[in-house]
This record gives C-alpha cells, sequence and structure tokens, in this order.
C-alpha cells in the first residue's frame, strides 16, 4: 500500500507540472516575435493617430493595444514616432536597378515595402517568367507589376503607325488575359511614347476591357501632359467609362509655363467622372521636374520605325528641319520650360562627360549660344549617343500643391531602384515619400500627417487591389515604417541626387526587420504580389 501511495502522489506531481508546464507553453504562445512599444499609431485609414502597441507573429499583425505585459522575441521602442503601414509605390520603374541592387535601400530607406513595375506601357513579358526571377533573386521590398500595353503592342505590331488588324487586337487581347491570369494588378498604357502613341483609342478600350473581366486596373501615362493636358484626361476617363474598368491617371502633372494653373480644371473633369460614377484616381511625385529619355524631345512621327529609322531622319536633309522645329517648340513650350537650361542630362551611359549638364550648359561647351534652335541641335546630336535620359524643370508648382490636396491623388516615385553614385539622376528616388512627409506635412502644412500616410498605403492598396496589406490592421501582413516625424526629410537634390533619406527608423517586411536604427540590415523577405486576376 506504501509504494501503491507513491505512485500515486508521483503522478499527481508528474500531472501538476505537466499543467505548470502545459500552462506556461500556452501563456508563451500568446506572445509575440515582434512588439513596436508606445507608438504614434497612424493607420493609414486617415483616421486620426492614437497611442498603441503593435504585437507581431509571423508575417501578420496579431494584435494591436496596450501590450505592456506582454513578452516578445525583439522589442522595438517607439516612443516619439509615428508607426504607420509600409509605403506602397503605385508607380515605379525599378527594373532599372532592382537586380543590381535587390536591397533597394533608395525605397526601404524612405519606409516603402512594396514596388510595383510595368507602368508607362512597358513591362516585363511573360509575367509568369518574371516573377519567377523575381522569387529566385529575392528581393527586400515586395515586388508586383502591371503588364504593359505598349509592351505587347511592340510584339506584335512593332513601332508602326497603324491601326491593328482585328487578328492582331484578338492576339493582344489573349496576351492581357495571360498577364492577367499571371498576376498582373492591371494594364498599364504610356500613350505618350512609341509605340502607345500610335494606338487610337479604341484599341485601348479593347485591351482594357481584358483587365477589366479579372478585376484588374488601367494606369497610364496619358498622351500629353502639356498644351493638350485637359484632351488626355478626357480621353483617360472615356476609356475607363468604354471598359468599365477603373482608371488611375498616374504621375499627373501641367507640363510647360504657359499651361501652369490647368491642374484646376484637369482636377475638375476627375471630380465631374467620379460624380457620375466613373472611378477615376491620381497619383503624383512632389517635385517640379520630370524624368525621361531624350526622346521625349523628339516628335513620335520621328520615331517611327524604332532608333535607326529615327535616326535616319534627324540626319537627312528632308527632314531635319521638321524635327528640330519640333524640338524647338518642345523647348519653348513643353518639356523645356521655355529655357535649354531647364533639360539636364540625368544619365548617358556611353558618355559620362554629359552628365549632369543641361542643354546650354553644352550647347556652349560646343561654341554656340545655348538659343532654342542651337539646342535643339544639340540634343538632335545627343539622340545620337543613345541611352540617355533626362531631367526636365516644366512643372507649375501651384498645380502640384493642387494636386496633392485631392482626395483622389496617391503618391508614387516614378523612380528606379537607385544605384548609389550613378549618374545623376532625378531625386525623387531617393526622396519621393520622405519629401511628402517633411516638406508637405510638416514644414507646410499643405496636407495632415494621417491624409499622407493614407496617400501612402491604403488609398494604393485599394486601388491595386493588394489584399491585406496597406493599413494597421490585426490580420494584415506586418509590413510596418516607423518613422520621426519631427525629423524625417528627403537628402536627395537636383544638384546631389545621391543622398538617403533620413528620419525612418524601423521598416519591417512581412514581419522581418529590414530597417533598424536607420540602417538597413540586408534582409530581403519580400514577397510577389499577384494580382486579382491570378489563377493559381
Amino acid at each position: 500500500m506504501k509504494h501503491t501511495s507513491i505512485a500515486i502522489q508521483t503522478r499527481a506531481v508528474s500531472f501538476a507540472l505537466f499543467t505548470v508546464l502545459f500552462c506556461a507553453s500556452a501563456a508563451i504562445a500568446q506572445d509575440f516575435d515582434i512588439v513596436i512599444r508606445d507608438g504614434r499609431i497612424v493607420d493609414g485609414s486617415g483616421n486620426p493617430w492614437y497611442e498603441a502597441d503593435v504585437g507581431i507573429r509571423g508575417d501578420r499583425i496579431a494584435q494591436i493595444g496596450d501590450l505592456s505585459e506582454a513578452k516578445a522575441e525583439h522589442t522595438i521602442d517607439a516612443r516619439g514616432l509615428v508607426v504607420a503601414p509600409g509605403f506602397i509605390d503605385p508607380h515605379t520603374h525599378a527594373l532599372n536597378g532592382i537586380f543590381g541592387v535587390p536591397t533597394a535601400e533608395s525605397s526601404l530607406l524612405q519606409g516603402v515595402t512594396t514596388l510595383t513595375e510595368g507602368n508607362d506601357g512597358s513591362s516585363p513579358f511573360p509575367i509568369a517568367a518574371h516573377y519567377a526571377e523575381v522569387e529566385a533573386k529575392r528581393l527586400s521590398p515586395n515586388w508586383a507589376v502591371f503588364v504593359g500595353q505598349g509592351t505587347i503592342r511592340q510584339r506584335v505590331i512593332g513601332s508602326e503607325d497603324r491601326d491593328a488588324t482585328s487578328a492582331e487586337i484578338e492576339q493582344m487581347k489573349a496576351m492581357v488575359a495571360e498577364a492577367m491570369e499571371d498576376g498582373a494588378l492591371g494594364i498599364s498604357t504610356g500613350l505618350f511614347y512609341v509605340p502607345g502613341s500610335f494606338t487610337p483609342t479604341d484599341e485601348v478600350v479593347e485591351l482594357s476591357k481584358v483587365a477589366a473581366s479579372y478585376g484588374g486596373i488601367y494606369i497610364s501615362h496619358m498622351r500629353e501632359e502639356a498644351n493638350q493636358l485637359l484632351d488626355s484626361v478626357n480621353e483617360t476617363i472615356a476609356i475607363g467609362e468604354k471598359a468599365g474598368i477603373p482608371v488611375q491617371i498616374t504621375h499627373h502633372k501641367v507640363i510647360g509655363v504657359q499651361n501652369w494653373g490647368a491642374a484646376r480644371e484637369s482636377l475638375s473633369l476627375v471630380d465631374a467622372a467620379r460624380a457620375r460614377g466613373i472611378d477615376v484616381t491620381i497619383d503624383q511625385y512632389p517635385y517640379t521636374a520630370s524624368q525621361t529619355s531624350i526622346n521625349a524631345l523628339i516628335p513620335q512621327w520621328a520615331q517611327e520605325g524604332g532608333r535607326a529609322a529615327m535616326l535616319a531622319r534627324i540626319a537627312s536633309a528632308e527632314t531635319r528641319g521638321a524635327v528640330k522645329a519640333a524640338i524647338v517648340d518642345k523647348i519653348l513650350f513643353d518639356r523645356g520650360g521655355g529655357d535649354a537650361k531647364n533639360v539636364s542630362i540625368s544619365r548617358s551611359p556611353n558618355d559620362r562627360s554629359i552628365e549632369g549638364k543641361n542643354l546650354a550648359e553644352i550647347t556652349r561647351e560646343r561654341g554656340f549660344e545655348p538659343t532654342p534652335e542651337n539646342a535643339a541641335e544639340t540634343a538632335m546630336d545627343i539622340v545620337g549617343i543613345g541611352q540617355v535620359s533626362a531631367v526636365y524643370h516644366a512643372i507649375g508648382p501651384q498645380d502640384v500643391d493642387l494636386i496633392m490636396q485631392h482626395p483622389a491623388a496617391a503618391i508614387g516615385s516614378d523612380g528606379p531602384v537607385g544605384v548609389f553614385g550613378e549618374g545623376a539622376p532625378h531625386p525623387r528616388q531617393y526622396g519621393t515619400f520622405a519629401r511628402v512627409l517633411g516638406h508637405y506635412v510638416r514644414e507646410r502644412n499643405l496636407i495632415s500627417l494621417e491624409n499622407a500616410v493614407r496617400k501612402m498605403t491604403s488609398l494604393t492598396a485599394q486601388r491595386l487591389s493588394i489584399r491585406d496589406r496597406g493599413l494597421l490592421v490585426e490580420g494584415y501582413y506586418a509590413d510596418i515604417a516607423v518613422f520621426n516625424p519631427d525629423t524625417i526629410t528627403d537628402k536627395a537634390t537636383f544638384d546631389q541626387p545621391h543622398q538617403y533619406a533620413e528620419g525612418v527608423d524601423t521598416v519591417l517586411v512581412n514581419g522581418i526587420v529590414v530597417v533598424a536604427d536607420g540602417q538597413h540590415t540586408g534582409a530581403r523577405p519580400g514577397r510577389v504580389l499577384r494580382g486579382p486576376g491570378h489563377a493559381p
């Protein structure tokens, strides 16, 4: 009996110990991998900030509230800092740079956690193969793409200025369907660029209907952002209405001094369209200069048939004068902003000596006065160098303000991934999001902090059907930016563009710390985010 009693007691003690250990394990299971403590929560909805802790388990936000008693493997002190959803960039050209710099410091150090590619009508294709390449590379930010209408037209028709045949339209529609099933967010156009510029509106509508059937969006660099700005806005709205697809006017701006102030009219067109049930929104970058190829100065008719045909027209005595006249017009009334000094060479890998110089300076170096006519001659010679891009200072500052204040306007960079020290690029690739928070929110009080964060997060997530991101909500993915609202600033300038933004303390992507104490950790937890039409 004594031995039996001891055995019973032993089993009782063992059961009690098991119970204690089980309860302890259960308690541990309720704790978190990471807790961000005492932050000012700006949740991305536009609602007023509040103070709370954020508990993260795995790749998700597990709890938001008072977690002062919770245990965590890692704690981030966010006292005095803003805790926001990671910023989503709806318009980048990050394919330029991302495979060489998969850590994407220029974006992550601004708090950007998701990049989108395939804008302005130019994209990788096929999308499935591109996504496989991205997943094999492993990136720090998340990644998603649009399918480019210009890319598809180039593959089917080339750079000819003609309407597509019925058979060609069917072929292009099938390619859009393939891209949407592979996970494209929607379809993009660059109707300013060849071959998109040769595309009639009805053709764009037919392709957009396919993207719409998969739940995608239509995002467009319109035909014109200068003298024909309002016509282009009307065309973009009409495409959305006829195709039954949500529309985003991307990098909305007003180019050419004589057009400054037209944003008031363009935004009125957007408001009127929305009032009659057309789903149209905007994105913008917060600068008064654009950046694109030097070919933006060349008339589109002269670019038909490809580069060799364009160079032949420039060299021909019969057509050179007409090309020159068109360039002069663009210097005076379009991207030149009225003066050749407003066109600055940002990248020229075949002749680095002209990088950072403007057309007026280069013209003087050639021994000529920098008149628009002489600068046009310089521009034609630069086109012959190949792969030259330029920054164009010709955007109205008051228009930038008006567009930013519009409730349907999101924030996007329109920039590549910064390859530190390469060329003289537009500072937007290093500073867009920090500039909005520092210059436009803190210094000028043009928009509120909560509204700015909404424009960088939930507005874009909703527009692009990016699920479970863009808000600080329990159950959403832990893409998070922690920054100091008193110090966040863009350091990059047009004269010294290669400077990272400051003031972002911590960034998480899918629950992994990618930026800590303002420094990139080297982590590469980004994922491909496939669009609503993806067929697994």
